[in-house]
C-alpha cells in the first residue's frame, strides 16, 4: 500500500484503528469552552468526530496519508515583513487541495480493492474526523502544541487525508511526541489564539477570523491581524521541526496569479467578477467576495497611511456591502488616528 501511495503522489501513508474513546474528554472541553466559536457543525456532530465506525458502519481500520504542499517559492517571512503586501496562506496560494487528494485517495483505496475487496469511504476534509488524532495513532507523526500533526522529518507543511475501511489491516505504531518544553508557537500567535499547549481558541484565531467568521471581525482583533488577509502560518513558521519540512511537488499547489507577491491595494481592486474568475479552483474561493474585501480592508487599516493606501479605501467606502463598508471605515479612521 505503501508503495502505490507514493506513486499516486502521496509522502506517507500509515495505519490506525478506530477506538478514539481517549481523545473523547478533550473534544468535549474544548467544545463546552465554546472554542469553535460560530462552527457550529463541531457541535453538531458531536462525538461522533471520535466514532468512526459511527460514521462509517462497518469500519475497522483508517487508512491516513499526508500530502506535502509547501510551494517553492514561498518565502512567508518576507511577505510577513512587507505590510503593504497581502499574506496568504501557503496552503491556499495554489488550487484546491479537496479535489485532487480525494481523487487520488479514491484511486488508492480502488487499487486496494483490487488486490483485496473491501467496503470504504475517503475523506479530505470533508466530514466529522479527527484527522489529526488518526495519523498520530496511526505513526505519521504526533500533536504538536498548536494542535497540528508534527513529522521530525516533514515538519507541518501537509494536507492529511483518509481512507475508512472494512479491512482488519495490521496497524503502525503510533510516534512519541518530541515537543519537549519548546513554546515557539504559543509565543508566536498573534492574537494569542494557543491558550494552551495543544488548547486553541478559534475565535481568536486568524484562519478562523478570515476563512470561517462570516460577520465582523472583532475590533480589538483588527490590529493585531497584520496583513494576513487569508489563514495564518506563524505557529508554523516559528516551530524548529519545519526545518526538515519538505517542498510539494504537485503543480497545483504552485501559486497561482501572482497571490505570493500581491499588494493589498492591487487586490482590493478587484471587482467581485474578476474574484469569482481568478479564484475559481482556489480554497479561496467559498470565503466570498465580501469577506475577501473585509480581510483586505483590515490589512489595508494596518499598512502604512500612503496615499495609494489610502485613496483605496476611500474608493469603497460606499461599498454595496455593509459588512466591507464598515471594516473600511474602521481602516480609515485607524489612519486619520495615525495621522493626528
Amino acid at each position: 500500500m505503501k508503495g502505490w501511495a507514493r506513486e499516486l503522489g502521496f509522502a506517507a501513508l500509515a495505519v490506525s484503528g478506530v477506538d478514539l474513546s481517549g481523545a473523547e474528554p478533550g473534544l468535549e472541553a474544548w467544545l463546552a469552552s465554546g472554542f469553535h466559536g460560530e462552527m457550529d457543525y463541531m457541535a453538531r456532530h458531536g462525538m461522533k468526530r471520535a466514532r468512526p465506525a459511527e460514521l462509517v458502519p462497518g469500519t475497522l481500520r483508517v487508512v491516513s496519508v499526508r500530502m506535502n504542499y509547501w510551494p517553492q517559492a514561498a518565502d512567508a517571512r518576507t511577505a510577513l515583513g512587507d505590510t503593504g503586501r497581502a499574506y496568504i496562506s501557503r496552503y491556499a496560494l495554489g488550487r484546491d487541495y479537496h479535489k485532487l487528494m480525494r481523487s487520488r485517495l479514491q484511486k488508492l483505496a480502488e487499487r486496494i480493492a483490487a488486490e483485496a475487496p473491501h467496503g470504504f469511504r475517503v475523506f479530505v476534509d470533508s466530514a466529522p474526523v479527527l484527522e489529526v488524532e488518526l495519523a498520530s495513532r496511526a505513526g505519521l507523526g504526533w500533536r504538536g502544541k498548536h494542535t497540528l500533526l508534527l513529522n521530525r522529518t516533514a515538519g507541518s507543511y501537509y494536507f492529511l487525508g483518509e481512507i475508512f475501511t472494512d479491512l482488519p489491516l495490521p496497524v503502525d505504531a503510533p510516534e512519541e511526541a518530541h515537543c519537549g518544553t519548546c513554546r515557539a508557537c504559543l509565543d508566536a500567535c498573534p492574537t494569542g489564539a494557543i491558550v494552551a499547549p495543544y488548547r486553541v481558541d478559534a475565535r481568536r484565531c486568524i484562519s478562523y477570523l478570515t476563512i470561517e467568521l462570516k460577520g465582523a471581525i472583532p475590533e480589538e482583533l483588527r490590529p493585531l491581524i497584520g496583513n494576513r488577509i487569508y489563514g495564518c502560518d506563524d505557529c508554523q513558521l516559528v516551530c524548529p521541526w519545519n526545518r526538515f519540512a519538505q517542498l510539494g511537488a504537485e503543480a497545483d499547489f504552485a501559486p497561482r496569479h501572482g497571490l505570493d507577491a500581491a499588494r493589498l491595494t492591487e487586490l482590493f481592486a478587484w471587482s467581485e467578477s474578476e474574484f469569482l474568475e481568478r479564484m475559481a479552483g482556489s480554497a479561496i474561493y467559498r470565503i466570498g467576495f465580501a469577506c475577501w474585501s473585509r480581510n483586505l480592508a483590515v490589512a489595508l487599516g494596518n499598512a502604512p497611511g500612503t496615499q495609494e493606501v489610502i485613496a483605496a479605501l476611500q474608493g469603497r467606502a460606499e461599498d454595496p456591502s455593509e459588512l466591507v463598508r464598515e471594516h473600511v471605515a474602521w481602516a480609515l479612521a485607524r489612519h486619520r488616528a495615525r495621522a493626528a
